[in-house]
Order: structure tokens, then sequence, then C-alpha cells
């Protein structure tokens, strides 16, 4: 069963049935049923409202009712409608629509399934859910599952838009104050959007910040990415549980707290005090040889990435950086920012921990097969799991669950910057509550941000992760905060 749903739509030729080649005369159009249609449809009619929404200029629906009729499919289907039907195809949401009308259906408790980007932006327009059949029917009802049925699903549900009213109150409340108009730069902005978040304004000044470190090792370093061994994750963990990292020092001077959690560290750490110890395995597989991992993978992680959230917002803190270890990690994260703002894999792959020219070039080489490779997938938890990391899943699971909470997330380097492609793909919008704290000297940091429209705050120079970079970047954030609130008007002077 599949959470919050009750209606399912289905697009035809590609999703449920072989596509025939172009210019097929109508009379020689024969439904053939990709293995297992009928048998998934079959076991959903008793549960489900089904439907069929199909781009075709020739046939209406019942037309294409009676071509699915001999393989059993149109006794499956309440509801056939085509773009003929409604005068427009696919991504204009009108023949969703229809089909949803007819139904008497609700578009929030309902799913498309599909094949191509069409219908995934269909289904965007039409504010209904989507999942696409990468790697076939069966597995995007399974991904379509998952993902609702965990806590980041329940989070993704809650996500709402900024609130534009409040942003726009906040820019003109800086005209109020005492300075010249647009003296404070991009400080009026940030709190803008601050108040844009929070849906007041001023925004609340946050106390209690958190930075969660997300630790996952990769596979991939057995075909030489990096210099650094795989061990080096586990040490850094113990390391950040002691206290003694860079974002351990900058959080105390900053007075923020850090939470460490074990997402997929190749290492059995689980005697380590200080960790949250949430693996979902240890470590992914070689990126260059194959899936990173599998989509049920990728959704355990995106869970314990909302959870955390959502555990540190209960307890209190109102403010989310984002921070994760994991060697190997540049290389999952070009491969993800290569897909996603679907940039050329060489300029977005950079030398991470400080790689020499020839590891580079190796590098670079696995970055463009693994991202041609998940190209070919649509949907973004297939491509999550294809050429990603199981800390970088995690961190969008988190960054999705502190914006359902309603508090600021900050993002940190290129690693966090891929999480957020993914986090913003799965939940479109998502990247309006979120605060670029600074530009990383990554490549794909940079190609990530101008895709998202983010500006960073800092530009240090700096490529440590960690969460460094987004720690740093807490005190603009109260302080932009702080100017709407305490800062006096004109009219306060008279």
């Amino acid at each position: 069963m599949i959470p919050g749903i009750d209606t399912i739509l289905f697009d035809v030729g590609g999703t449920l049935v072989a596509e025939a080649p172009a210019a097929t005369p109508i009379s020689e159009l024969v439904a053939r049923p990709f293995p297992g249609v009928v048998e998934a449809l079959q076991a959903l009619a008793p549960h489900y409202r089904l439907a069929a929404v199909t781009d075709t200029a020739v046939m209406d629906g019942a037309a294409v009712r009676a071509l699915l009729a001999p393989v059993g499919l149109d006794a499956l289907l309440e509801v056939v409608v085509t773009s003929s039907d409604v005068g427009a195809a696919k991504p204009d949401p009108r023949i969703v629509h229809e089909a949803l009308h007819r139904l008497g259906a609700d578009a929030e408790r309902s799913l498309l399934i599909g094949d191509r980007d069409v219908d995934r932006d269909a289904a965007a327009a039409a504010g209904v859910a989507f999942a696409a059949t990468d790697a076939g029917l069966v597995d995007a009802l399974a991904r379509a599952s998952m993902l609702r049925a965990g806590a980041f699903g329940d989070a993704a549900r809650h996500v709402t838009p900024v609130d534009e009213r409040m942003r726009a109150e906040a820019l003109a409340r800086h005209e109020q104050l005492t300075k010249p108009s647009g003296s404070l730069g991009r400080l009026e902005a940030l709190g803008a959007r601050l108040a844009a978040i929070a849906g007041s304004c001023p925004p609340p000044i946050p106390t209690s910040p958190a930075v969660a470190v997300f630790a996952g090792d990769h596979g991939v370093v057995a075909s030489g990415v990096t210099p650094w061994p795989q061990e080096v994750t586990a040490q850094m963990v113990a390391n950040f549980a002691a206290g003694g990292a860079a974002i351990n020092v900058l959080a105390r001077h900053i007075g923020a707290s850090v939470h460490v959690v074990d997402v997929g560290v190749a290492s059995d750490i689980t005697q380590l005090a200080g960790v949250r110890h949430h693996k979902v395995r240890a470590g992914t597989a070689d990126l260059s040889r194959g899936p990173a991992m599998t989509t049920a993978d990728a959704c355990h992680a995106l869970d314990v990435g909302a959870r955390v959230a959502a555990e540190l917002v209960a307890a209190g803190h109102d403010l989310l950086v984002t921070g994760e270890m994991g060697i190997g990690n540049t290389t999952a994260a070009a491969a993800l920012v290569a897909c996603f703002t679907a940039t050329d894999p060489v300029t977005v792959t950079g030398r991470g921990t400080g790689i020499d020219d020839a590891m580079l070039a190796r590098k670079q080489e696995i970055v463009a097969g693994a991202s041609a490779r998940a190209r070919a997938w649509l949907d973004p938890v297939s491509v999550l799991a294809e050429v990603g990391g199981l800390e970088i899943a995690a961190l969008a699971g988190f960054i999705v669950g502190g914006a359902a909470a309603g508090v600021p997330v900050v993002v940190d380097g290129v690693i966090t910057c891929a999480a957020l492609l993914v986090a913003d793909a799965i939940v479109p919008g998502l990247r309006d509550r979120c605060i670029a704290g600074h530009r990383s000297v990554e490549p794909g940091a940079s190609a990530s941000l101008s895709y998202l429209g983010l500006d960073p705050l800092l530009d240090l120079d700096l490529r440590l992760g960690e969460g460094t970079g987004g720690c740093l970047a807490i005190p603009l954030v109260r302080g932009a905060a702080g100017l709407l609130s305490e800062m006096a008007t004109f009219a306060d002077l008279g």
C-alpha cells in the first residue's frame, strides 16, 4: 500500500505497454504489456482508483481502451484520457486534471506513473505525486511506497511554499530602518528570506543552532579516486565524537551543537559513544562498476536524515546546518551534480582532498561514466541510488525534515549541495527554505549554487566539508534576523 494515495494514473506507451514504432498505422497497433504489468494492476485494482493518461493525437480514450482490451488492461482502468480528448499533450496538466475530474479524485491523494520527463512535469503541474518506471512498474510502485511510508515521506508532505508576503514585508521594513536604503546589502535579502521561511516579520533570531554530520563510506575508493584510505572515515567520526575536529572547534566558538550520525561507515563503530547509530549498510558499492546502492537503501537513508532533523527540532534547535564525512564522497557528489544540473562531468569534478593530475583524470573518467549511466534514470531517487552516497541521501532527508519543521537549513559545501539537488528534485521548491552558507572551491559547488539560484554568504576558499562553512555562516543568519527585530525605524525616532 502507498500511504496517502488512493488514485493511480498511468501513462500507457512505455509505461504499461511497449511503444510501437513511429508512424505505425492504427490498424496495426497491438498492445504488448511489459512483464508483470497486468498482474500489478490486478493487485492494485481492489485498493486504488486506476486510470490512464496518454498522449496520442489520433486516438481518443475509447480507441485506446479497445486496444488494451485484448490483454485485460481495459477492464482494470476506470478512466482512459488521451491528449486528443482534451486538445493538449503533456506536460500540459489538462489531461491529468480531466482524469481526476472524471474519477472525482483529489490531486493530493493521487500518483502518476510514467516513463518520460513530460509525465513528470505534467504531474508536478497538476499537483500530483510522480514515480518513474526507471526499472519497471513494480519498482516504481515499491519506490513510491517506501518514499511515502517513512519519516521522509511524512516530512515531504509537510513542506509548504515560503511566505512571499512576509518576504515583501521584511523588505519594506528595511526601507523604514534608520539607515540608507539598501546599505546593509545582502543582509537585507537574507533577513527577508528568513521572514519568508518563518512566515513572520521580523523572523525569530536563532538561539540554538545544530550541526548534523552524517558519515558514510564509498566503494568507489577502491577505484583510485583518493589517496586516503577508507579507514579514515571511521577515524574522523571518532574525532568528531571526541570534539577534536575543525567543525567541533568552530561550533564551540559560535555556540552550535554538533551531532554525529553513522549512516554508512564501513567499519563497525557501534561501540563509539557520542554517535547516533543509524547505519543503513556498511558503505556503498563501487559506483564505477554499477549502482552504488539499492533504491531501498537510498529510501532508508532518506528516512534517517528526516528523523534526525525532526529529533533536533523537537529538542529545541531552531537552525540546522548540514555536515558530512566520507572518504571518496566528492566523486559521488560530482556525479550527482552532473546529472541534476546537466553539466559536463569533467567541469564539476574537482580535486577533493588535493589529488594529483593523474588521479584527477581517473576521477573525471569515473564520474563521466557513472553520470552517463545515471542520466538514463528519470526519478531522482533512482539517480541517488545509482551514483550517490548514504550520507548524501541522509543529508537530503535532513534538509527536507528541517524544511518541514519550518526552520532555516544552512547548506555547507559541495557534498551537501549535491544533497540539496536531490532533495529539491524530490520536493520541488525546497531550495527556497535553504541558505547557502559558503562557496566551496570544488567546482561542483558553484555549478549547484548557480542551478539552484542560491547566493552563498561566504567565500573563504574552504574545501574541508564537515559543515565548517555552514557553521561559519550562523552569525550572519543571526545578525540578519536581529536587524529586523532590534533596529530602530525613523518613525521610532519621531
